[in-house]
């Protein structure tokens, strides 16, 4: 995994990033939301890779 320092800072983070939007209860906002255990194993998965970079926004 490459890393690069986020601007004006000294922390790392991957290049790579997992976009979260899809990740919490189904039929809340989007019919393709993963669950629970889904977004678990993404997460694991993402980690496991070295991905650290998480984007949380909602749009």
């Amino acid at each position: 995994m490459e890393y690069a320092f986020s601007e004006n800072t000294d922390i790392k983070v991957s290049r790579v990033r997992l976009g979260c939007m899809s990740f919490g209860k189904a039929g809340l906002m989007h019919d393709w939301t993963l669950d629970e255990k889904q977004s678990e194993e993404m997460i694991h998965y993402a980690l496991d890779n070295g991905i650290n970079f998480f984007d949380t926004a909602n749009c």
